[in-house]
């Protein structure tokens, strides 16, 4: 690792966390959790540090570096170039049970089984919103207006299924 002029690496390490924890979250496709997505940005920027330019502050060449990374790989990966437009190519990927979906406004029994939730909410989440979904499981952050509206369709599904 290039250590920056100036500092130390455990400043280096706090810098790269700080870009990592911030940018991150905003690339959950297809359904990679969000502490893989942290781990491999946090490689990015360990890799980066060789072409750093001390002229520039290095929480911003790490900003840019790292998003524009993870935008490639997007690119790369996740879109075809189809004569009309791009179209996306993956299908949606089945959401892991053992996590737990935490609404303190939402009045379910604290009896009903989570996983039982967990799989009703996978098969029936529109798949327009299963990032907003692995965000809001993960406890990434996600706009209010998006959020309320997933709580809402959640709620709509789990009263269509018998647990409201």
């Amino acid at each position: 690792m290039k250590i920056p002029q100036g500092m130390n690496e455990q400043q280096v390490v706090e810098q790269i966390n700080i870009v990592v924890n911030r940018i991150s979250p905003k690339y959950t496709f297809k359904g990679y959790e969000v502490e893989d997505i942290k781990q491999e940005a946090f490689m990015i920027c360990m890799d980066a540090l060789d072409r750093y330019d001390a002229s520039r502050p290095l929480e911003n060449f790490l900003s840019v570096h790292l998003s524009n990374r993870l935008k490639n790989f997007v690119r790369d990966n996740f879109f075809v170039k189809d004569d009309e437009d791009k179209k996306r190519v993956l299908a949606p990927k089945q959401l892991p049970h053992d996590d737990q979906i935490l609404d303190r406004e939402c009045n379910i029994d604290d009896k009903l089984d989570m996983g039982d939730i967990k799989i009703i909410i996978d098969r029936f989440l529109p798949v327009e919103l299963r990032s907003d979904y692995l965000k809001f499981t993960s406890e990434a952050y996600i706009p209010k207006k998006r959020k309320l509206y997933l709580i809402e369709v959640i709620r709509e599904i789990l009263k269509e299924n018998g647990y409201a």
